[in-house]
């Protein structure tokens, strides 16, 4: 991109007997069309900077995460298990396409794995495969917010 190069513009200045002691600037096509370029230059720079602007805080955005923790409990036996619980975020997405990482903190026996289904922007379930009938689980959301 080139710098605008700015004109400083001057009023044509006479004498009391109408004789130039200054020559004004041309108000002529030249002159106006470059005002306009640059006018019109520097408005596609306002729009591609708001632009980036936009898409750094749907990065970022992205990047801001919830932590949660939640018992689930098995009342069945093992192969079978109802564990499944419903978990609401704090603060909605507004996309399903969110990330959740989990751990187990604690366990009473074996957790298997841990199920994430039916996401949703307000929240998700999640369940546990293994034959425990009580675990903890630390979960980190991140991702599905674009503002």
């Amino acid at each position: 991109m080139n710098p605008y190069n700015i004109i400083k513009w001057q009023d044509e200045v006479l004498d009391q007997h109408d004789n130039v002691l200054q020559e004004g600037t041309l108000h002529d096509e030249v002159n106006m069309n470059r005002m306009e370029d640059g006018i019109y230059e520097s408005s596609l720079m306002s729009c591609m900077l708001t632009q980036m602007n936009l898409q750094q805080k749907r990065v970022l955005a992205d990047l801001e995460g919830e932590i949660g923790e939640i018992s689930l409990l098995n009342t069945d036996v093992f192969p079978f298990n109802n564990s499944i619980k419903t978990v609401a975020m704090n603060k909605p997405r507004d996309t399903t396409d969110y990330r959740i990482h989990t751990e187990v903190v604690s366990a009473n026996g074996n957790a298997g794995n841990i199920l994430i289904t039916d996401k949703q922007l307000n929240g998700f379930k999640i369940a546990f495969t293994g034959s425990a009938t009580n675990i903890t689980i630390k979960y980190y959301i991140q991702g599905g917010m674009y503002q």
